[in-house]
C-alpha cells in the first residue's frame, strides 16, 4: 500500500513517463485523455476531501495533472467541458443528498430522545411496604424449606414436592417485589441523568452530532474537521456550476434570438401572422368538426321531421287537388246548367215568337202541361199499384 501511494504521488508529479529514458518522445498531455481525472481539472477530486474519515472513498483511479487542469481552465465552453462539469455536479450532488438524509435521520433521532419518559418511581411508603413483604417472604420461604426437608426425612415424598412448589410461587412473588424497587431505584437515577444530560443538535451541513452550548474550540475543531469543509466545498462548487450553466444558457438563447432578428427581420412578423391565422383557421376548423357532429347527431330527428313534413304536403296537396277538381266539377255543373237553361229559354223564346202568344198565355199553358204530366204519372202509378194487387199470388 504504501508503494502505490508513493507511485501516485511521483505519477501525480512528474508524470507516468517520468522513468522513461530521454530517447523516448514524451506525449504531449491533452485534458481531452481519459487518463486524467475529469473531477480534479473541473474543481477537485471527491476522494481527496474525505481521507481517513467515515466518508472515505478511496484513492482515485485517475491521474491528477496540474497542466490538463490548467488546459482545461483555459479551452472553451465546449460540450466536452459542459459534460464533464455535468458528471461532476452529478457526482457531488449525490453525496449531498446522502448527507441530506443522514441529517433528517439525526433530526428524527433527536425528536425521539426528546419524547422518550423514564420509567414510574414507586414512592417511599409502597417501596417500604415491598420490603416488609419481602421479608415475610423469606421467612415462610425458609419454613417451607425446612418442612420439605423433614416430611423428605419421613418419607412423604409427595408432601415434600407439595411444599417445594409452594416455596417456588413465594420466591416468584419475592423477585416481582425486589425488581419493583430496583427499577424504581434506576428510574430515579435515569431521571438524575436526564436532568443532568446535554442537549444536542445536527449540524447541517455533514450531519454530525453536537453538543449545544460546548467549547469553541471543540466547535472550531469541527468546523475545521475533513467532513465539516469537504461538504461545504461540494456545496459550494455545485452552486457555482449550476449558477454558470444557467449563464451560458440564457447567453446562447439571447444570441440565437439576436441572430434569428438578423437574419428574418419582417419575416417573424409575417411568421406571427400566419401562426395567427393558422390557429384561426385550426380554431374554425374544430367548429366547423363540432357543428358537423351536432349535424351529425340531429341526422335522425331531421330525417324524421323532414319524412313528417312530406306527409303533410302530399296531404295537404291531396285535399287541394280534390277540392279543386270538386270545383272543377260543380263549376262545370253550373255551365251545364246555365247552357240548358239558355237553351230551354232561347227554346221558349223561339216557340213563343213562332207562335205569337202572349206572356200570360204561356205561362197557363206551361201550368196546364205541367199539372197534366203529373196527372199522368199520377195515373201512370195508380195503375200499375193495381195490377199488382190484381196479379195472383205464387205459392
Amino acid at each position: 500500500m504504501a508503494v502505490a501511494a508513493a507511485a501516485a504521488l511521483l505519477d501525480e508529479l512528474m508524470g507516468r513517463s517520468r522513468n522513461d529514458g530521454s530517447a523516448v518522445k514524451k506525449k504531449k498531455v491533452k485534458w481531452e485523455d481519459p487518463e486524467y481525472c475529469q473531477y480534479y481539472m473541473v474543481k477537485f477530486c471527491p476522494h481527496d476531501l474525505f481521507v481517513n474519515t467515515k466518508a472515505d472513498l478511496g484513492p482515485c483511479t485517475k491521474l491528477h495533472c496540474e497542466e490538463a487542469k490548467g488546459q482545461f481552465s483555459e479551452a472553451e465552453d465546449t460540450f466536452m467541458k459542459l459534460q464533464y462539469e455535468e458528471d461532476f455536479v452529478r457526482f457531488a450532488q449525490g453525496m449531498l443528498n446522502e448527507v441530506e438524509r443522514k441529517i433528517i435521520k439525526g433530526e428524527q433521532r433527536l425528536a425521539l430522545m426528546g419524547k422518550s419518559e423514564p420509567p414510574p418511581q414507586l414512592s417511599s411508603a409502597q417501596t417500604q411496604k415491598n420490603e416488609e413483604q419481602i421479608t415475610l417472604l423469606s421467612e415462610k420461604i425458609n419454613n417451607l424449606v425446612s418442612e420439605a426437608e423433614q416430611m423428605g426425612i419421613q418419607g412423604n415424598v409427595e408432601q415434600a414436592q407439595g411444599l417445594m412448589k409452594l416455596c417456588d410461587k413465594l420466591k416468584e412473588e419475592r423477585e416481582t417485589l425486589v425488581r419493583q424497587n430496583e427499577n424504581s431505584h434506576w428510574s430515579a437515577t435515569v431521571e438524575l441523568a436526564v436532568a443532568q444530560e446535554k442537549q444536542m443538535e445536527v449540524c447541517k451541513v455533514c450531519g454530525a452530532f453536537l453538543i449545544v452550548g460546548d467549547a469553541q474550540s471543540r466547535i472550531d475543531d469541527h468546523l475545521m474537521g475533513k467532513q465539516h469543509t469537504g461538504y461545504g466545498r461540494l456545496k459550494n462548487a455545485v452552486d457555482e456550476i449550476t449558477k454558470k450553466h444557467e449563464n451560458i444558457k440564457q447567453d446562447r438563447l439571447r444570441k440565437r434570438e439576436e441572430e434569428r432578428n438578423k437574419r428574418f427581420g419582417d419575416r417573424d412578423d409575417k411568421r406571427r401572422d400566419n401562426d395567427r391565422s393558422r390557429r384561426i383557421n385550426r380554431s374554425r376548423s374544430r367548429e366547423r368538426d363540432r357543428t358537423r357532429e351536432r349535424d351529425h347527431d340531429r341526422r335522425p330527428d331531421r330525417d324524421r321531421e323532414r319524412d313528417r313534413d312530406k306527409k303533410n304536403r302530399s296531404q295537404r296537396d291531396d285535399t287541394r287537388s280534390k277540392s279543386k277538381e270538386k270545383k272543377d266539377r260543380d263549376r262545370s255543373k253550373d255551365r251545364d246548367r246555365s247552357k240548358d237553361r239558355d237553351k230551354s229559354k232561347e227554346h221558349i223564346r223561339k216557340d213563343n215568337s213562332s207562335h205569337g202568344r202572349s206572356s200570360e198565355t204561356r205561362v197557363r199553358d206551361d201550368r196546364d202541361k205541367y199539372k197534366d204530366k203529373h196527372r199522368n204519372d199520377d195515373d201512370r202509378k195508380l195503375n200499375g199499384r193495381h195490377r199488382d194487387k190484381d196479379r195472383p199470388r205464387r205459392d
